[in-house]
């Protein structure tokens, strides 16, 4: 895979205030705010490099607020580490490609995977199937 790497400056001109907020400087956008996407057949993408993260057919409501999803499109594009902010202990996922904080993994999500990936939508695009 193709690393994407920009500078502060050029990421703060390609995307909106909140979704800078967001992915670069790993913001969280506020609960019910960004869970408005299509429910048709199709693909989430990173915000930041348009990489394909997600499958429209994972996703669930789990009454979080955030779009959640079982499982990533492709494990290799979606990274995880260990986050301590907010005096909690957490797992923090992000694009591979970029770099762009996504959200969070949980252990409490739907089989097939008991995981629930907590992804702030302002850090997504949705690509409909063709």
């Amino acid at each position: 895979m193709d690393k994407i790497v920009k500078t502060d400056a050029e990421w703060q001109a390609q995307l909106s205030d909140l979704a800078y907020k967001v992915t670069r400087k790993h913001g969280t956008e506020r609960a019910f705010t960004h869970d408005n996407f299509p429910k048709d057949p199709g693909t989430f993408r990173c915000i930041c490099c348009g990489a394909a993260l997600f499958d429209q057919k994972t996703k669930f409501d789990s009454g979080t607020g955030w779009p959640s999803f079982y499982a990533p499109l492709d494990p290799e594009m979606v990274g995880e580490q260990d986050d301590r902010s907010w005096f909690m202990r957490r797992t923090e996922v992000h694009c591979n490609r970029c770099d762009a904080h996504l959200g969070h993994v949980f252990p409490d999500g739907p089989a097939p995977t008991g995981l629930r990936y907590c992804i702030n939508g302002v850090a997504l695009t949705f690509e409909p199937e063709d």
